[in-house]
């Protein structure tokens, strides 16, 4: 049986997952209700930046396996598979997730289900959720139990999310408590991901809250492995050891590994900051917030980076922003991607800003989003542009472009050839042979 998939949100993960779902020869069916992006995406226009996204969205638009909507009436007609992909924010004013978005889609949804069809939440959830959420279903639907629940979490990365749907390193499936419901479920996703599972990627069968546990245990993990390498970075500043060498020698050992263990700027976006104060949030709500108290501590290791990038670039003025120049390089939280939610980056730029300094800041992709997010900040048009008559320039996104600039042409832009890296991205000899005073977060 070929189903029909639908895919309710057509955010990252959504326009992601329902293009790259169409590449494997379904018919799928996107809803989104912001009427402005469905017209973007039907007419091949993909709303953000991801490397590889927009020929798949456009061949399977032109190929006609993929349209878009605002109606629910019709992705209920239509579908075998509901995939939820929509969003869940941070609360404003406290750590929890707003479930309004993932709410307002299964109660627009299920009243309109009057056939068999399995809905899949791939939405980053406190654990609890889709239990709470399958006893809507059954008391919303009027297809008589036919309906059936199904978590399977997303594990995408910005700048590989391609990649990541069509060649996952696993897939987590969380099924009903009922054998019969349970069982179906299990039965269509394995025969959705059949490409998948030909391919022997790992397929893992669970209960609702063990699924929903694994993406926020995952980022849980990489976030505390980002900021014990950054806890490493203050140590090694105050000892003067290179924070560098350090992580180079821990990464070979098989225990620890190498990947997530770059010291900098830290983490942000729209995934590890929230799911993790989310995490801490419902901990607490189960009684058992001693078991994560750790992760706050995370979070203000990754928050003082960004202080520490600040106080870095004073001190190379002398000590105040006050009548100096910055050239910031770099906008999005992390490259190949014109994300700047929670941006490191930005955050490091508008508070420069707000201690006397004139900013100038360029970014590969991320301009229009970085503009929209702080319009009073200023833009370049290039990395010389953003640099020119700068008293120093900051690396805070290590996009390749940053990582390949000629130390000796920047040179020529700036009015002091100071330089601080806060990604360790460059050659620091390089950049001193050339005539500029360089200094990183965590190297003497």
């Amino acid at each position: 049986m070929t189903h029909r998939l639908t895919v309710i949100g057509t955010g990252y993960l959504g326009a992601t997952h329902a293009a790259c779902m169409a590449d494997l020869g379904f018919e799928v069916l996107g809803l989104d209700v912001d009427p402005e992006k469905v017209a973007r995406l039907a007419a091949g226009d993909l709303p953000f930046y991801e490397p590889g996204l927009e020929p798949v969205l456009r061949r399977n638009l032109e190929n006609g396996r993929l349209r878009f909507t605002s109606s629910y009436e019709e992705v209920a007609e239509f579908g075998d598979v509901h995939f939820v992909c929509v969003g869940t924010p941070q609360k404003a004013g406290e750590y929890a997730a707003d479930m309004t978005y993932v709410d307002d889609a299964i109660t627009s949804l299920a009243p309109l289900l009057h056939r068999p069809c399995v809905i899949v939440g791939k939405s980053t959830v406190p654990v609890g959720t889709a239990e709470r959420l399958a006893g809507r279903i059954a008391m919303l639907a009027p297809a008589d139990g036919d309906a059936v629940l199904a978590w399977n979490p997303e594990f995408l990365r910005e700048g590989f999310a391609v990649q990541d749907t069509l060649h996952p390193d696993r897939i987590v499936v969380g099924v009903p408590s009922d054998p019969g419901a349970a069982d179906r479920a299990e039965k269509v996703l394995r025969e959705v991901y059949s490409s998948m599972l030909a391919a022997e990627t790992p397929f893992i069968v669970a209960d609702y809250p063990t699924s929903e546990l694994v993406k926020v245990s995952a980022n849980a993990f990489l976030a505390t492995k980002i900021s014990f390498i950054n806890a490493m970075a203050e140590v090694c500043e105050a000892a003067h050891a290179d924070v560098t060498k350090l992580s180079e020698a821990l990464s070979y050992d098989d225990r620890i590994g190498g990947r997530f263990l770059g010291p900098g700027l830290g983490f942000g976006g729209g995934c590890l900051p929230k799911d993790i104060r989310a995490f801490m949030a419902r901990a607490g709500e189960l009684g058992v917030d001693q078991a994560l108290t750790f992760l706050r501590e995370v979070d203000e290791i990754n928050i003082r980076r960004r202080i520490r990038m600040v106080d870095l670039a004073r001190h190379e003025l002398g000590g105040s922003f006050i009548g100096r120049t910055v050239g910031v390089l770099g906008a999005a939280f992390k490259p190949n991607s014109d994300d700047v939610r929670d941006s490191p980056a930005l955050d490091v730029a508008a508070t420069i800003r707000g201690q006397g300094g004139k900013v100038t800041v360029y970014d590969p992709q991320a301009m229009a989003n970085a503009r929209r997010a702080h319009p009073a900040l200023d833009f370049g048009e290039s990395a010389m542009d953003a640099a020119r008559g700068a008293h120093v320039v900051l690396l805070l996104t290590e996009w390749q472009e940053f990582r390949e600039m000629d130390p000796h042409a920047l040179g020529e832009a700036v009015a002091e050839r100071n330089i601080v890296d806060g990604r360790n991205a460059l050659d620091p000899e390089q950049w001193r042979s050339a005539g500029w005073n360089y200094r990183a977060l965590g190297r003497p």
